[in-house]
């Protein structure tokens, strides 16, 4: 397409953006009755279309009917997510290769189970051979998260058996995108910052001997280097974003996809499409892109300056625009949400060490004085929590890792969430994802073309 092509195209498309929104509206009262937006019942849960072993999400209790809020917790397979954490850090150990055992295989790993596990992933680390140079150099991407789902998808085409559904097929194919997903994380930011910002290109090789967080800080990184305690925090960081239940926005695509019948590959592909949206894995890059905009325009040690620019903020005065306070809130989440907590647990000392300390008290003081006044505006007395996206921004910029990489690094941990859940969607589902929508378009004959008499619309 010429240049000119493309001049004509933008002006034909640009004047159709009036008629086009008026074709598309549809009048709040249709929404009425049966219609759950967001598949979202009135009172906000989610409306049950199935049900999971892989992961349980609890920030609620119902009783006689009506929704009783309690400090979240999150469960793989039955273990709660902080068990696991905490026993992790006691014995200065790395853990999300075992969560990710737990996820496919349901059970905790023996050493035996462990080391195999680990030897397949190892050999994933590796892509295939001029895998980086074919599919993440050529066509480079500005952004990370569409070129790991052209690289997904390409991975089909090395291997020898992509479309076996079989059990043991989908464990093979799982271990190794949970294997590959940083390698292609870490070379795909390389090659960006290469291209587009005229820097150095440096692809590092995965070590085999390391853990997941380790080799991600060295492959990302010019000079190869990270400290123990960094890794252990990414470490952390890695479990706690591998599996959320099989309702969030990811997750259900991976599993409405996979209820069809089609690959591997294209079932996580969409995963990884839905996670790059603002609302759901995007939503960390917001946090801190907001945050930005608060440390600019406040005094931090002035909760009324602090409050003044929230204020803003949701009057749509400043910031995105948007309204919202990023960060503040959850679907399922009432009183706390627990991976917030363990981040704030884990993360202070870090941000101390690294001089992050202001900035990490600054998105406290935001989390303390907009909860309320969300609240107020609301007029909702139900109770509020940070959720995950309000700390993990901080953490990927504490430990040095750009903006552009903190959704796919979110990616390269739910892979093992998406993996366990799309293997459940096909051993037990059973039936392809088919939700309705009702028509509301009246219904008119067709007309030939030399009885239309007006147009609709023109190019200018």
């Amino acid at each position: 397409m010429t240049k000119n092509d493309t001049g004509i195209l933008e002006r034909y498309t640009g004047s159709l953006g009036q008629h086009i929104q008026q074709e598309y509206s549809i009048e709040k009262e249709y929404y009425r009755g049966d219609i759950k937006r967001g598949l979202r019942n009135s009172d906000g849960t989610g409306v049950p279309i199935g049900v999971t072993k892989v992961g349980s999400v609890m920030g609620y209790m119902i009783e006689d009917g009506i929704r009783v809020p309690v400090p979240g917790q999150l469960y793989y397979r039955g273990i709660e997510l902080n068990e696991i954490v905490e026993a992790h850090r006691k014995a200065n150990t790395f853990g999300f290769e075992e969560v990710a055992f737990l996820l496919l295989m349901g059970h905790l790993p023996s050493r035996t189970e462990m080391a195999r596990f680990t030897d397949i992933m190892n050999q994933a680390k590796m892509l295939p051979k001029n895998f980086t140079e074919d599919m993440i150099m050529k066509s480079p991407s500005k952004d990370i998260m569409n070129k790991l789902a052209r690289s997904v998808l390409s991975l089909y085409s090395y291997d020898d058996n992509p479309d076996d559904t079989s059990v043991e097929n989908l464990l093979l194919q799982s271990i190794r995108l949970i294997g590959a997903f940083p390698s292609i994380v870490a070379n795909a930011y390389m090659v960006k910052r290469h291209y587009f910002e005229g820097r150095s290109l440096h692809i590092h090789y995965p070590k085999e001997n390391l853990s997941t967080a380790e080799n991600f800080l060295r492959m990302v990184r010019n000079h190869k280097n990270y400290t123990e305690e960094e890794a252990h925090l990414l470490d952390i960081m890695l479990m706690i974003h591998a599996e959320h239940g099989g309702g969030n926005n990811s997750t259900f695509v991976c599993r409405a996809l996979s209820s069809s019948g089609t690959d591997t590959y294209s079932a996580i592909a969409g995963a990884v499409g839905s996670l790059k949206g603002p609302l759901h894995g995007g939503a960390n890059a917001k946090v801190m892109e907001m945050f930005h905009y608060v440390k600019e325009n406040v005094d931090p040690k002035d909760d009324g300056s602090i409050k003044d620019y929230l204020n803003k903020l949701l009057n749509k005065e400043a910031g995105d625009r948007s309204g919202k306070l990023y960060g503040l809130g959850h679907a399922v989440y009432t009183i706390s949400d627990p991976r917030a907590v363990l981040i704030k647990k884990y993360a202070q000392h870090v941000a101390e060490m690294k001089g992050y300390g202001d900035d990490f008290q600054l998105l406290q003081k935001i989390e303390e004085l907009g909860i309320p006044m969300i609240q107020e505006r609301r007029k909702d007395g139900t109770p509020m929590c940070a959720n995950v996206d309000m700390y993990s921004g901080m953490v990927y910029a504490m430990l040095g890792i750009p903006q552009d990489v903190f959704t796919p690094i979110f990616a390269s941990a739910r892979i093992a969430g998406w993996c366990a859940n799309r293997i459940e969607e096909v051993l037990t589902g059973n039936r392809i994802m088919r939700p309705a929508y009702r028509a509301v378009v009246k219904k008119v004959h067709y007309e030939p073309i030399e009885n239309r008499s007006t147009d609709n619309f023109y190019m200018r």
